[in-house]
């Protein structure tokens, strides 16, 4: 099976070519680079010089303050883009897996986990370029998976995690929004897991929009402390504080926890807890972390 996997110097698409890495299936990766999935006629001759079955597609307009300013280029990116991989996989009857996200349900006031039947309400132009990347996915009637996650973070580019490592090291105090809940995502968690319904064959019977995020729940404050914590990165001051005090252009999600029962009961996976994976994170980047850490891995039976 040739699996092509774009934006792959992205955090999830690094984390996908490491599990890959003993696979008996032919993945290949490309960037911006390599393939431009804007360029339709592009991506067509890809797919069909190297007989593509199937499409992971981690590339995404992440920036959701620069989307406000910039809605054409996240809409290109977030809906047009995965519109046409989406068409051409669907003429070949080929399977697309797409990353999705939490914002897809910005406006929405829970209190409860958000399962996939929540009613999308996005409130900027990041979460409403990637709804609409959704639809024009389920428009197009090719195979797919739609994979909702929320706060990733790895070791590599840029993340809430590394730029709290960065901050606790060198400044006294810093205040970080303790009114906006949601639950960190381990890259590494992520990609094992579409890598093991590839691998698997998982996805035969099972299509459809699933929600995957590690356990559990906690606000930026209590991701920052933790991280802090974990890091031995004790030295500075971390202060709870409201989201008005850091003014932005989009109204971020107060809770968007995902509810994982659909997925975890149709794949078969235990995932880990936010708190463990983060030592996972952690002790790769060379921090000998102050947590315990107890070598809890996404769980296949």
């Amino acid at each position: 099976m040739n699996i092509l996997v774009t934006g792959t110097n992205g955090q999830l698409g690094s984390h996908i070519r490491l599990c890959s890495a003993q696979s008996q299936h032919n993945y290949l990766y490309t960037d911006i680079n390599e393939l431009d999935i804007t360029n339709r006629a592009a991506v067509e001759r890809f797919v069909q010089t190297n007989q593509i079955n199937v499409i992971v597609n981690c590339a995404a307009y992440v920036n959701v303050d620069q989307a406000e300013s910039d809605k054409e280029t996240a809409d290109k990116l977030n809906h047009i883009a995965v519109g046409y991989l989406a068409d051409i996989m669907s003429a070949t009857n080929g399977l697309l897996i797409h990353i999705s996200t939490d914002y897809v349900f910005g406006g929405n006031k829970n209190n409860t986990p958000c399962t996939e039947a929540e009613p999308t309400n996005p409130t900027g132009a990041y979460g409403r370029t990637k709804l609409a990347g959704e639809q024009a996915i389920l428009q197009s009637s090719c195979r797919h998976i739609i994979l909702r996650t929320s706060w990733l973070y790895s070791e590599t580019g840029k993340n809430f995690c590394k730029t709290m490592l960065a901050l606790t090291a060198s400044k006294p105090s810093i205040k970080v929004v303790f009114d906006q809940v949601g639950t960190p995502t381990y890259a590494g968690d992520l990609a094992k897991a579409i890598f093991t319904i590839l691998e698997r064959g998982l996805y035969e019977g099972n299509e459809g929009t699933y929600n995957f995020s590690n356990e559990g729940v906690c606000s930026w404050y209590d991701f920052a402390k933790e991280i802090a914590r974990q890091s031995n990165q004790l030295g500075c001051d971390i202060q709870p504080c409201h989201s008005n005090e850091f003014p932005s252009p989009v109204i971020r999600p107060s809770y968007s926890v995902l509810d994982k029962t659909k997925f975890k009961e149709t794949f078969g996976m235990a995932i880990p807890y936010w708190a463990d994976s983060l030592a996972v994170c952690l002790s790769n980047l060379g921090y000998r972390t102050a947590g315990t850490c107890n070598g809890q891995e996404l769980s296949v039976p």
